[in-house]
């Protein structure tokens, strides 16, 4: 420790939030447990610090100023976090890149977000031919677990930065990209950052060894918010999945004793289709919290892992811009069977019919929030979706739901996915959730195809479970089955049978991928 360095042993996690430097006081206190568990092995409290340190001073180094940009193009792995723990106290704002982008819109991204340094891991190096794309405003590249062309070994530029608490820190965060359904994606910016808290709540990171098990990809707002980021800040060890499988997912949490994870609905399904033999090879009993979200969970599906994991299931809604407030734990959605909770008096939310006026309990509309006061959002250089994206002081995503009498919101789609028949709006995951039930179906996706009389028809795209074969009596099956849990109008009046569906890397379903080639040819596609 330097003659002038503070004592972060001393300091209260909380309190050093505010400069991003909660990592210093876990550091201080156990600097040799482990901090981080990823592929290649654990990683110390003691050594994680060290390296977002010498980041930090190797982004002094390179004259960058707070609100600068570093962007980042890695999978799950310790490296990873330290790019981020370096942006936290230094004032500067990093951009996770989805690595399952192709080279040019990666390329975009980097472009659009005025990064100057951009932090790259080497299996993507051939997504990074054409450096020409990213080199207008990137002054340095560094690479991550090998080499790439152009590009100075992070490891080794690292190794000659100083390693010591910086004395100055600065708070700073990140600026994500929305993976949009229409032209390019969008980054999410604030100039007022919210300070990233530790959570110390009743369900929170507030006993002895807490542990986060990240399923999904840390690039994404959710896990690298509720899995990444809050962990760390808490003290808490972070166990990181390369890739999401659903044993693996048992087998991890067994070995580690996890406490939290953060999950999908796909997720669920899929952990629920294990052999109970295997289901029953692991103790998941240490689980204290499974945090879901990013789209909705058939009622089905929730009970089934209620009855499994126990009340340990809290389901939230709300969007990397910011604004929300809904969250529900187990006991009290089991009163009230597929909503997303009742948000605090702190939030203010309004469903709104497409003139803008208010809708009655019951009635679906499109739902908006009420953007913070402070830290609210804008669309990086692109003001014109901002303002689009606005009605005052609120913001839509474009999800369509309606509150019942006692508040609670439930979702019904979102109007880029709504299925109109006739003039009437029928909702693909009222269909979904049904659809889903039948013991042949692993995964589902229903969406409107041109009707020539009525203007769109239902059809659901059904991936089916190892083992069972297409046929036509299995799809007349599917649509008898259907018919007996749906109204006629909602019914699926064609199955057709997909290997595999489109999805994003968090598992949500791209309905509008499913869709198109149905559409296709057409000069409108409603």
């Amino acid at each position: 420790m330097t003659e002038n360095a503070l004592d972060y042993s001393r300091i209260d996690p909380t309190e050093a939030a505010a400069t991003g430097m909660a990592l210093a006081v876990h550091a201080a206190v156990k600097p040799a447990a482990p901090a981080v568990v990823d592929r290649f092995g654990e990683h110390s409290w003691r050594d994680l610090n060290d390296k977002a340190n010498r980041l930090a001073n190797y982004i002094r180094e390179a004259n960058l100023k707070p609100d600068d940009g570093i962007a980042l193009l890695a999978s799950n792995r310790v490296e990873f976090i330290e790019v981020m723990m370096a942006a936290f106290r230094t004032g500067t704002r990093v951009t996770p890149i989805n690595w399952h982008l192709t080279g040019e819109e990666i390329g975009y991204i980097v472009n659009n977000s005025d990064a100057k340094i951009f932090i790259a891991e080497h299996q993507f190096a051939h997504k990074l031919d054409s450096l020409a794309s990213f080199a207008p405003k990137i002054e340095r590249f560094l690479a991550i677990g090998g080499e790439i062309n152009g590009h100075q070994v992070y490891d080794t530029e690292l190794a000659l930065c100083d390693p010591e608490n910086i004395s100055d820190p600065v708070h700073g965060g990140t600026m994500l990209y929305t993976s949009g359904t229409t032209g390019h994606p969008k980054g999410v910016y604030r100039k007022e950052r919210p300070v990233l808290l530790p959570d110390y709540s009743e369900v929170g990171f507030n006993h002895d060894q807490p542990v986060d098990l990240c399923t999904g990809p840390a690039y994404h707002a959710a896990p690298l918010l509720i899995d990444v980021l809050t962990p760390i800040v808490s003290g808490a060890t972070v166990v990181m999945m390369d890739r999401w499988d659903a044993e693996q997912t048992l087998e991890l949490i067994d070995k580690h004793k996890v406490t939290h994870c953060h999950m999908v609905a796909t997720m669920f399904h899929r952990m629920l289709s294990l052999p109970d033999a295997t289901r029953a090879k692991y103790d998941i009993s240490s689980v204290k919290q499974i945090i879901h979200g990013a789209a909705p969970c058939p009622v089905h599906v929730k009970h089934k892992m209620i009855e499994w994991f126990g009340p340990v299931l809290i389901e939230y809604y709300a969007a990397t811009e910011g604004g929300g407030g809904f969250l529900v734990g187990s006991e009290e959605w089991l009163t009230k069977p597929g909503t997303v909770g009742k948000p605090g008096p702190e939030f203010d939310n309004k469903i709104l019919d497409d003139e803008g006026n208010p809708v009655g309990a019951g009635e679906t509309g499109t739902i908006y929030m009420r953007a913070p006061d402070q830290g609210r959002f804008v669309y990086y250089k692109d003001d014109s979706k901002t303002d689009s994206s606005y009605r005052g002081d609120y913001f839509t995503l474009g999800d369509m739901g309606y509150f019942d009498q006692d508040g609670y919101l439930f979702l019904t789609g979102r109007t880029a996915e709504l299925i109109i028949s006739g003039g009437v709006n029928i909702y693909p995951q009222d269909v979904d959730n049904e659809v889903m039930q039948h013991p042949a179906v692993h995964d589902v996706c229903s969406i409107g195809v041109p009707n020539e009389e009525w203007g769109e028809e239902v059809k659901s795209v059904v991936q089916l479970n190892d083992g069972i074969e297409p046929s036509d009596q299995l799809a007349n099956d599917l649509r008898e089955f259907a018919r007996a849990r749906l109204p006629n109008f909602k019914c699926p009046k064609t199955i057709d049978f997909a290997d595999d569906l489109p999805r994003l890397p968090t598992g949500k379903i791209q309905r509008r991928l499913v869709r198109a080639p149905y559409w296709e040819g057409r000069d409108k596609s409603i």
